[in-house]
């Protein structure tokens, strides 16, 4: 079913031939997964590609009447400027759930020229075990590597979908792996890369439709 999935995805998203989904996993535990208020993280040095990265999924979950913010307007500047400790995220996660929020979906490029060895990290089941936290406090030498992306011409992108729900004991409820290849327009490739979170997390039953997909 899975690689039936994949096919089927591949064929849809094919005019976005600036993305490529190649891998996801998503926790066997959750069949539908609905959230009310939820934080959106872009990890990348470039500012202004996080900002509109951001603001483009922070409009696709409104549409969705889901609250959505994003972490450029929440997070102070210090916290991409500087390294945050464990005990600093754990901090920050007490603050998110007394506001609110009940999810955050990170993205990510983590290029890589050894795919093969990527893809035996990406399946390792230990990985899947990850909070949002470890994941944040793993992946902060982005925000500080300016010539972090400079090697790859394919970038190997990687979103999380996280439940901060106090009483889920494993809060990992997606990952995707997508491709972003040979990007010459950062608007157009953020475009279809949203796109294709959406798509993905909608078949999945991990977002419901639009609100004027109701109404048509």
């Amino acid at each position: 079913m899975k690689t039936f999935y994949l096919i089927a995805i591949v064929i849809l998203m094919a005019s976005c031939n600036s993305t490529q989904l190649m891998d996801y996993w998503k926790n066997p535990d959750i069949e539908v997964f609905e959230t009310s208020k939820i934080l959106i993280v872009g990890i990348t040095p470039n500012n202004s590609a996080r900002k509109l990265f951001e603001k483009r999924l922070v409009s696709e979950y409104n549409s969705r009447d889901i609250e959505a913010v994003m972490s450029i307007d929440l997070f102070k500047k210090s916290f991409t400027t500087s390294e945050q400790s464990e005990s600093d995220l754990l901090e920050i996660e007490e603050k998110l759930l007394n506001q609110g929020f009940d999810a955050v979906l990170i993205t990510k490029i983590i290029g890589s020229e050894d795919r093969e060895a990527y893809y035996k990290s990406f399946n390792d089941e230990l990985k899947m075990n990850n909070s949002f936290k470890d994941d944040i406090f793993e992946s902060q030498h982005i925000y500080q590597n300016k010539e972090y992306y400079e090697l790859y011409k394919v970038y190997n992108a990687e979103t999380s979908l996280y439940c901060i729900c106090s009483e889920r004991t494993r809060d990992l409820i997606w990952k995707g792996y997508i491709d972003i290849i040979d990007p010459k327009s950062v608007k157009r490739t953020t475009d279809d890369y949203v796109k294709q979170i959406m798509f993905v997390l909608e078949d999945l039953q991990l977002i419901n439709k639009k609100i004027s997909d109701f109404q048509l």
